[in-house]
């Protein structure tokens, strides 16, 4: 994730745990997904975006990842007349101060060890 992303923050890791959930649990075909990321549109919450294409397999490239700018962060996933809709849970991230990038990057390796059902709620309209 760092590598691909430049660092290692909450953000990417939350879309990658979302993107990973929805290849392992919704639909496995990179190709017969379409993902939509609900977000700011902005760093860091569009940080997401790049954790959900690592996980999820759905990318700018192929054309079936978009951002869609709106007031909270949501995943909806979309595949074979199906759709999967992840909703981040809220955390309270290390507060900035001298150690902060540090603090941050352990953060979001605790993130990348915690159960999907802390991370994230999911809804199957």
């Amino acid at each position: 994730l760092a590598a691909f992303h430049g660092h290692l923050g909450p953000y990417i890791v939350l879309g990658y745990r979302m993107g990973r959930y929805a290849r392992d649990n919704f639909c496995s075909d990179p190709f017969a997904m379409k993902a939509a990321v609900h977000c700011s549109g902005t760093p860091p919450e569009s940080c997401v975006v790049d954790g959900v294409q690592i996980g999820s397999g759905c990318t700018l490239g192929k054309r079936n990842i978009e951002i869609v700018v709106a007031p909270s962060i949501r995943c909806e996933f979309s595949g074979n007349g199906n759709r999967l809709v992840l909703v981040p849970r809220p955390y309270t991230p290390p507060p900035k101060g001298e150690h902060y990038e540090a603090a941050i990057e352990h953060f979001a390796e605790e993130m990348l060890a915690m159960p999907d059902a802390e991370l994230f709620k999911v809804l199957r309209p």
